[in-house]
């Protein structure tokens, strides 16, 4: 009872206190797809995703019920910076869903214009209006109509102090005619928040450090740095959480090092202290949880022994990555590595595949080459009788015209096609789509049936996989190239591949498209497999990998080939766009239909 009546409170001291319009919200998820199109059109930075911005401190005065109900100590800022567009994740704030979407607009506007970081937050966000304002003067009406319904909507000037009351009038000013005033005012409290502006973030932030908490995004810990130690791992077996054991005996307490096998749920440990936890282990237990824990830490596993691990192919092969900081690309920087799975049994196909194999066999046998009579040419193999016969008739009645085709020459129509499949093998292919399969087993099946299929056409094909754990370590996977003719080795090898490491897709595309260069066919595709975005332990993280990845994919097109990647990643549309283009791409969004899906878009793909 004392929980309901509690909750009841909350919910009605918390609705009091509340300024927002909820009957009007608009959420950036329904217009982030339009706002990212706005963004690029008025000259913003492609290479920018958008996505929600995540609360932040901020020190404002609160009225008495704010106070109560513990609300607006936090407020959702907009910001961007080299890699993202941070929007609030929804927008109630004006009385109509209209003006609420304008807003989305403007500050999408405002973000497109914003070409180095903010020198001080109040003058900048007033010539940043200034040129938004007069480069696109289609806005103008916008967002004065804006300014008008946001500053009713700010504290009113008569119950503020004199300092405060101070710098809201000069703010207020600062918003009806920009770049009117110079400098704001200090007060005891920071105004409050200005949502029509653009607020800076991590180091950016000097001159608002008193008013705006670090953004959690940015964090990283109270030192500052984070911890990248080496942990050594063990797997071990998933314990049921009905099964648990409560010990409670001080004398006996264990310590962190020393693995007991006691249930405990994924989230009853404070989320702040994981990655302190995990500091503190000398080693890291794994077991395979299909349920999702209430935080993930980022750490880097000791690697396999020589004598467990695949067969590395020579001395590692050095490639080029692009930093986009520098806007070069810096030779030599990632070591590749040539490997083949060692000692794996020649197997037959599994016997789930084995109806799928034989009617996509059938059905892509007619892709096939057909050699055919050309009849009636002017020159070829042998006289054509039935052309001959005409041309006979033509002459005793006199209707002859034009050049007699008396001739006709045998024809094949050709393939010529070569198609290199690279597939992701990343530690994020261990997870599981369902109760009985991981992804990785979804790979696994997809690449047997394409492989069948394109066995049937006769196309020259090969398939590559590829994960990597930092720049001196991309594993790169033969399966079977261009030579090697598909049978019970090369589904040995499928059946062989396993969850690697990370995915910095850079270094493996363009190793690829060495390969697929070589070959002389008339269409080279390369097509990529994947299940997310590139990243890595180090820098390859968000844009550097992304911008990487898409140098990767440019330098592909340059030299011939037809780069295209079909992934089973729902976010990827916020990404992929920008990697590929628009028709370069296709999204799976049941993983389970990859295996028949991965053929057809073939088909598609190379006619």
């Amino acid at each position: 009872m004392e929980e309901y009546v509690g909750l009841k409170w909350h919910e009605y001291i918390t609705g009091k206190a509340s300024r927002d319009f909820s009957a009007a919200t608009v959420t950036l998820r329904e217009h982030s797809l339009a706002l990212g199109i706005v963004f690029r059109a008025l000259g913003g930075d492609a290479g920018l995703r958008i996505a929600p911005a995540s609360p932040r401190d901020y020190y404002t005065r609160r009225n008495f019920l704010q106070k109560v109900a513990g609300s607006y100590q936090q407020a959702e800022l907009a910001w961007r910076d080299g890699e993202t567009l941070r929007l609030p994740e929804s927008l109630a704030l004006f009385p109509t869903a209209d003006l609420n979407r304008k807003m989305y607009l403007w500050l999408t506007a405002l973000a497109s214009q914003q070409q180095t970081p903010y020198q001080h937050w109040f003058r900048d966000n007033q010539a940043l209006t200034e040129r938004v304002l007069e480069q696109f003067e289609g806005l103008r009406s916008i967002y004065f109509e804006l300014v008008d319904a946001f500053i009713p909507l700010r504290p009113l000037l008569d119950g503020l102090p004199e300092d405060e009351a101070r710098q809201e009038k000069i703010l207020r000013h600062a918003l009806e005619s920009p770049g009117s005033e110079a400098e704001l005012p200090p007060a005891r409290f920071a105004p409050a928040p200005v949502y029509l502006w653009l607020y800076p973030v991590g180091e950016q932030a000097a001159d608002l450090q008193q008013m705006v908490g670090e953004d959690p995004d940015h964090a990283q810990g109270k030192s500052g740095k984070k911890q990248k130690k080496r942990k050594q791992a063990e797997r071990v077996d998933a314990y049921d959480k009905d099964q648990g054991l409560m010990v409670f005996r001080l004398e006996n307490l264990f310590s962190w090092s020393e693995f007991v096998p006691v249930d405990r749920a994924g989230d009853d440990t404070d989320e702040e202290e994981a990655e302190n936890v995990a500091d503190d282990l000398d080693m890291i237990s794994l077991s395979r949880d299909r349920k999702a824990a209430s935080s993930s830490i980022k750490f880097d596993l000791d690697l396999p022994s020589a004598g467990q691990d695949d067969l590395v192919l020579g001395e590692g092969i050095h490639l080029p990555e692009w930093n986009y900081r520098e806007q070069r690309l810096i030779p030599d920087h990632c070591c590749l590595l040539p490997m083949i799975a060692d000692n794996t049994e020649h197997v037959s196909l599994p016997e789930h595949l084995r109806a799928s194999a034989v009617k996509l066999r059938r059905q892509f046998s007619n892709l096939k080459p057909v050699r055919h009579w050309l009849n009636r040419q002017l020159d070829g193999d042998e006289v054509d009788l039935d052309a001959w016969q005409a041309f006979q008739t033509q002459l005793q009645i006199g209707t002859v015209s034009g050049e007699p085709r008396l001739h006709r020459s045998f024809s094949a129509q050709i393939r010529d096609l070569s198609c290199l499949v690279l597939a992701d093998l990343s530690l994020s292919t261990d997870t599981y789509i369902n109760n009985d399969q991981r992804v990785i087993d979804v790979i696994q099946d997809s690449l047997q049936l394409l492989a069948e299929a394109l066995s049937a056409t006769g196309d020259r094909f090969s398939i590559y996989g590829f994960s990597s754990l930092k720049r001196s370590h991309v594993r790169f996977n033969l399966i079977k190239n261009f030579n090697e003719r598909y049978g019970d080795a090369v589904r040995g090898r499928i059946q062989a591949l396993k969850p690697g490491y990370y995915t910095r897709m850079g270094a493996a595309i363009r190793q690829a498209t060495k390969i697929l260069a070589n070959e002389r066919s008339q269409q080279r595709v390369l097509l990529l497999l994947t299940d997310g975005k590139p990243n890595d332990l180090d820098v390859y993280e968000g844009r550097y990998g992304i911008e990487d990845t898409r140098m990767a994919i440019l330098e592909a097109k340059k030299a011939g080939l037809q780069p295209f990647c079909v992934t089973i990643d729902t976010e990827a549309d916020e990404y992929l766009p920008y990697l590929f283009g628009n028709n370069a791409y296709v999204v799976i969004h049941d993983p389970q239909q990859l295996p028949t899906e991965l053929p057809r878009l073939y088909v598609n793909l190379t006619h």
